[in-house]
C-alpha cells in the first residue's frame, strides 16, 4: 500500500475512496444524507463502515471530519486502515466502526465549521441550559474576527490580541479564542444554539451500533495543533471518569490531558465525547483525540480567522478567496509525503494499541 494514495484531493474523492475501500474490506457500509449541499451543488453525507461480528461485545470507533477540513487527515487514516488490512487485526469479540466525514459540509467547503457556522466540537452542550461563558472572547471578538482583512486591519487586531496575551498569559489568549463561544453566530468556534445535523447524526449512529455494548473505545481524528506531523494522544476524559485511567494505562506518559495541563488544546465545552457519554450510558468508555500538528499556532488560527472573514464579508470566487481557501487547507492538511507518512505510522500504532487495550479491558 502506498500511503499517499490513501489521502484524497477533496471531499467527493474521499467519499468515493472510503466507500470503495470499505467494500473491498468486506465492511457493512451505510450512508447518512445531509440536506445541505457542497460546492457546485454536490450531495453531502456521512458514511459508516463496520467490520467484525455485529454481536461483538467490544467496539472500537474511529471518527473523522469533526472539524470538516480536518477530514483530509481522518479520511486518509481510515482508508489506510481499510486498505492495509490492519483493520482486520481484531481480537475475537472486538468490532471496528469507521464514521467517515461526520461534518461533510465543512469538509466539502474547506471549513472547520458545519452549515450554520457551527463548530461541531463545541455543539454537544445541553442547549436547554445557559451556555458556558467565555468573557475573553466577548472582550476580543472584534479583534478575533475583524470586519476587514487588510494588512492594516490585521495588524491592529493582532496588537489587541497580543496585548491581551501579555496581560493574561498565552494560555488565556488561546482559551479566549478557541475554547468555544455561544454569543456570536458569525464568529469563530461558535457552538450553536441547538444540536446541528452532525450532532444528531453522530448520536443516531452511536445508538444504532453501540447502545447495548459495555465496552467502547474511540479515536476522534484531528489536525492543527502541536508540532508538525506529531500525533498527540489527548485523553478525552476528566480524572473522575473511568476512561481517564484506562487511557493512562494503555498509553502511559504519551497521553496528555487538560487535567495535568500538558495538552496542546485549551479546555473546551461540548465536544464529541459528550455524545459518547450520553448515547452509550451502559458502556465503559475510553476515548482519545489523536491530534496532528501542522503549522505554528498563530498561523493556524489566522487561517481560521481569514476563512471566517471570507464567508461573512468576502467572496469565495475572488482571487483573495482562493488564497484564503488554500491557506486553510494547508493549515489542516499539509499535502506532503513526509507529513502523510508520519500521520500514517502514528495512526497505525495508536489504533493497534487502542484495540489491544480494548480487547483486554
Amino acid at each position: 500500500m502506498r500511503v499517499s494514495d490513501c489521502f484524497s484531493a477533496d471531499y467527493a474523492s474521499a467519499q468515493v475512496a472510503f466507500r470503495a475501500a470499505a467494500n473491498v474490506a468486506g465492511a457493512a457500509l451505510e450512508s447518512h444524507h445531509n440536506p445541505a449541499t457542497g460546492p457546485d451543488g454536490i450531495a453531502l453525507g456521512c458514511d459508516t463502515a463496520r467490520l467484525g461480528s455485529p454481536r461483538a461485545e467490544r467496539l472500537l470507533i474511529l471518527l473523522s471530519g469533526t472539524h470538516g477540513v480536518e477530514g483530509f487527515l481522518g479520511s486518509g487514516i481510515q482508508i489506510g486502515l481499510l486498505r492495509s488490512g490492519l483493520a482486520r487485526e481484531l481480537a475475537e469479540g472486538v468490532g471496528l466502526l469507521f464514521i467517515h466525514a461526520i461534518n461533510p459540509g465543512g469538509f466539502a467547503w474547506l471549513r472547520r465549521v458545519s452549515e450554520g457556522n457551527i463548530d461541531l466540537n463545541r455543539n454537544f452542550i445541553d442547549h436547554r441550559r445557559p451556555p458556558p461563558a467565555n468573557p475573553g472572547y466577548e472582550q476580543l471578538k472584534h479583534a478575533i474576527c475583524p470586519t476587514a482583512w487588510t494588512v492594516e486591519a490585521r495588524a491592529a487586531a493582532d496588537a489587541k490580541l497580543t496585548a491581551y496575551g501579555a496581560a493574561h498569559g498565552a494560555a488565556a489568549l488561546q482559551a479566549a479564542v478557541t475554547s468555544g463561544q455561544y454569543v456570536d453566530p458569525r464568529g469563530v468556534f461558535y457552538g450553536g444554539q441547538q444540536p446541528c445535523w452532525s450532532n444528531r447524526t453522530l448520536r443516531q449512529i452511536l445508538a444504532q451500533h453501540g447502545a447495548w455494548l459495555r465496552h467502547v473505545a474511540f479515536i476522534d481524528l484531528h489536525s492543527g495543533l502541536g508540532p508538525y506531523g506529531v500525533g498527540e494522544i489527548m485523553n478525552n476524559h476528566g480524572a473522575d471518569h473511568g476512561g481517564y485511567r484506562r487511557i493512562a494505562d494503555w498509553f502511559g506518559g504519551e497521553a496528555t490531558s487538560g487535567e495535568t495541563g500538558n495538552s496542546s488544546s485549551a479546555p473546551v465545552s461540548g465536544d464529541t465525547t459528550v455524545a459518547f457519554d450520553e448515547t452509550l450510558p451502559r458502556a465503559a468508555l475510553s476515548g482519545i483525540t489523536l491530534e496532528y500538528g501542522t503549522l505554528p499556532l498563530k498561523d493556524m488560527l489566522d487561517a481560521i480567522r481569514a476563512d471566517n472573514w471570507l464567508h461573512i464579508h468576502g467572496r469565495l470566487d475572488s482571487a483573495e478567496g482562493k488564497v484564503i481557501k488554500a491557506q486553510i487547507r494547508e493549515a489542516f492538511y499539509p499535502d506532503r509525503e513526509d507529513w502523510k507518512t508520519l500521520v500514517w505510522e502514528r495512526a497505525a500504532d495508536v489504533t493497534r494499541r487502542m484495540a489491544k487495550g480494548l480487547a483486554q479491558s
